[in-house]
């Protein structure tokens, strides 16, 4: 397994791992566009990527500009691997390097995702986008759960 930051030319391979899974799908996988994925690794915020053998297999994009996890996927087959932590705590740790100000996401109701962020210390705040639920953490809370 390698791990490092996101570039351009794994956009393709995010896609692929975004569309493959099983919670939190997209209603319309053309909602989210490859200029879209280039915008928030290259302007908004930045992202990280686990590949095996060449392959991305989970990603992880945070939008420094909206203050948000924007994504955070690994593909069904590599879940329960450590992925996902590993690929959490590198944006976790960039994103408070940049900036105190609290992060928020949102999920699913009983999802995985719900699970895994309530296991990491994050707070709910409220509903958005039609029954998500949305989540913060504060600089404190990531330095005591982190």
């Amino acid at each position: 397994m390698i791990f490092r930051e996101a570039k351009i030319k794994d956009i393709e391979q995010i896609q692929i791992v975004r569309n493959s899974v099983r919670e939190n799908t997209l209603s319309n996988p053309a909602l989210i566009s490859n200029k879209d994925c280039e915008e928030f690794l290259t302007v908004r915020g930045k992202g990280w990527v686990c590949e095996i053998e060449g392959t991305v297999v989970g990603f992880a994009i945070v939008d420094l500009k909206g203050k948000n996890v924007w994504a955070l996927f690994v593909k069904p087959e590599f879940e329960s691997k450590g992925i996902a932590k590993e690929l959490y705590t590198r944006m976790m740790d960039w994103y408070f390097d940049q900036t105190r100000t609290p992060i928020w996401l949102s999920t699913l109701p009983n999802t995985r995702a719900e699970k895994f962020y309530e296991k990491l210390g994050w707070t709910k705040a409220g509903e958005i986008n039609k029954g998500e639920i949305k989540y913060e953490m504060t600089y404190k809370s990531w330095i005591q759960n982190g």
